[in-house]
């Protein structure tokens, strides 16, 4: 079956997070009809491309340039013209531009769709052995110390799984801002989840500080608190 790709549509379609073959046939069918994809970074949307032999004109769109970009994307949509938006992994929207496109195409009376698929922190959920039932997502923490803390003192207060995003560089200041909140608490960390290197830590904070304070961390990070 064929799927009908309607003119003026934005179309949120979600892309691996790390293995290429975790992608919808949808999802590649939409991305094969499309007018235009918007991304991230278009060498590593290219890739994903290059992989299922998609040639479409590409589009950068990102945090620093979107204020310009979604002009001309929600011009391209009154034209007529299909978009498929899509981030550097997982879901459009989640931690990343995605969501001021999103927000303003509704706010246009745009015809938006989603395509959906993997993302990171409900593959890290799923395995982390914690509590599912309720749970909220926190991504980035902000990068003031004080601000952090102040999250994370109200997330002590949630009774509820936590899910933060974190970047290698950062992650032994979250680790220690979290024991500093939280005491030697038991979290699971999961790295590069779906790629080759990917791993998943059942470990104290403490044991999570020594481990990386004696292993450099390498790889985008999911925390599960």
């Amino acid at each position: 079956m064929v799927y009908n790709v309607v003119s003026g549509t934005l179309y949120v379609v979600a892309t691996p997070i790390g293995n290429l073959q975790d992608i919808t046939y949808r999802a590649v069918e939409v991305l094969s009809l499309v007018d235009l994809i918007a991304c991230e970074d278009t060498r590593r949307t290219k890739i994903l491309l290059d992989h299922y032999q998609i040639k479409k004109q590409l589009i950068s769109y990102y945090e620093y340039n979107k204020i310009k970009r979604i002009d001309q994307l929600l011009a391209y949509l009154k034209q007529g013209k299909s978009v498929a938006l899509v981030s550097d992994a997982g879901t459009p929207g989640i931690s990343d531009p995605g969501y001021s496109l999103i927000k303003k195409v509704i706010e246009e009376n745009c015809l938006l769709e989603a395509i959906p698929g993997v993302s990171a922190f409900l593959t890290a959920l799923v395995v982390s052995g914690m509590p599912m039932h309720r749970f909220c997502f926190e991504g980035f923490l902000p990068v003031k110390s004080g601000a952090r803390k102040k999250i994370l003192e109200n997330i002590k207060l949630e009774n509820k799984t936590t899910v933060l995003y974190e970047s290698p560089h950062r992650l032994l200041k979250t680790l220690n801002a979290i024991k500093d909140v939280f005491g030697n608490k038991d979290i699971v960390i999961g790295r590069e989840l779906t790629k080759k290197f990917e791993q998943t830590l059942r470990i104290t904070v403490e044991q999570a500080i020594a481990y990386f304070e004696e292993k450099k961390p390498k790889g985008e990070f999911v925390i599960i608190i």
